[in-house]
C-alpha cells in the first residue's frame, strides 16, 4: 500500500503517513517499574520560561515543543541546548541521535487543482511565515540530510490497460556526505479510455525528467529533500480499446496453416 496517488481537479489535500515503527518512551526505575515522567514543570504547579520568546508576560512554556513554538514565532533559531531545561528533561538531545538514520514510509493519495504545482518531503518542521511555506532545520543540528529514496508507485489519476508509470520502482542511493534537493519535472497528460463496451475512463498518464542540486548546507538557497513539480499538458489524448472480429482471427490461422504446407 506504499504507493503514492495525485488526482488532479480537487481543492483540498488528503495525506495519509504510515510509519513502520511507532515508539513510546516512559521513565523506569532500577526495578524496571514506571514511574511518573519528571518533564512536564506543570505538575509541580511551575511555570517554565520561554527565555525571552514569550509573545506575553507571564506567558509559560513547560515543554521543549512549546520554547521551540515560542522561538519560531519571534523568528528565532531554536537549536536543543542543555541550557533549555525543558529539552534537557524530555531527553530530546538523545531523543534526536537516535533517530539519526531513520528513514519513513508513506503511503496515501492527494487531491489538487489542475494547475501547475509541486509536492515535497522534506525534513524540519513546516510552517507558514510570511506568506511562505518554509521548513524549521535549525531544530534538527544537522547539516548533511541524506535524500536516498526509493518510489514504490506513483501515479496520477485511475489506472488503464496498458499504461506506465515511469516512476514505479525508481530508487534512488547516495553515501555522499552533504545535503542534496532532488527534483522531478512531471508532465501529466489528460488520458480518455474508451473501452470495447462503450466505457469511457478520464484519468491521465505522465512523463518525467529528473535533477539533482547539491546543496552547501543549510545556508545555500534551497530544501533539502525530494520534490515533484507537476504540471498538466494542453493536449488529451485518446485511446480507444477495439475487439478483432472472430473471422479476422481465422484468416489468420488459415494464412500460417497455408504457408506451413507451401514451406513443408
Amino acid at each position: 500500500n506504499n504507493i503514492l496517488h495525485v488526482i488532479p481537479g480537487q481543492c483540498f489535500v488528503r495525506v495519509q503517513i504510515q510509519l513502520p515503527l511507532s515508539r513510546q518512551r516512559n521513565d523506569a526505575d532500577k526495578h524496571g517499574q514506571v514511574v511518573e515522567n519528571p518533564s512536564n514543570p506543570t505538575a509541580a504547579g511551575k511555570c517554565g520560561s520561554c527565555y525571552g520568546a514569550e509573545e506575553n508576560p507571564g506567558d509559560c512554556c513547560n515543554t521543549c515543543a512549546e520554547v521551540r513554538e515560542a522561538y519560531r514565532k519571534r523568528g528565532w533559531a531554536f537549536a536543543y541546548s542543555a541550557h533549555i531545561v525543558q529539552c534537557a528533561r524530555e531527553g530530546e538531545e538523545s531523543q534526536h541521535q537516535q533517530d539519526d538514520g531513520e528513514g519513513c514510509l508513506m503511503a496515501g493519495h492527494l487531491e489538487v487543482n489542475k494547475v501547475a504545482g509541486n509536492f515535497h518531503f522534506a525534513p524540519g518542521k513546516s510552517f507558514q511565515q510570511g506568506g511562505m511555506h518554509v521548513h524549521d532545520l535549525m531544530s534538527i543540528r544537522s547539516t548533511s540530510f541524506n535524500i536516498s529514496h526509493t518510489i514504490n508507485g506513483l501515479s496520477f489519476g485511475k489506472y488503464f490497460p496498458g499504461r506506465i508509470n515511469p516512476l514505479d520502482g525508481t530508487r534512488y542511493i547516495t553515501a555522499e556526505i552533504g545535503s542534496s534537493m532532488y527534483q522531478y519535472f512531471v508532465k501529466v497528460v489528460p488520458t480518455s479510455y474508451m473501452f470495447a463496451n462503450g466505457r469511457e475512463l478520464s484519468t491521465h498518464q505522465f512523463s518525467v525528467t529528473e535533477h539533482v542540486r547539491k546543496l552547501d548546507g543549510v545556508s545555500s538557497r534551497g530544501l533539502p529533500g525530494v520534490f515533484f513539480f507537476y504540471d498538466l499538458s494542453p493536449i488529451k489524448v485518446n485511446v480507444k480499446e477495439n475487439s478483432k472480429p472472430f473471422l479476422h482471427f481465422l484468416t489468420q490461422v488459415c494464412a500460417i496453416v497455408g504457408g506451413v504446407f507451401t514451406v513443408a
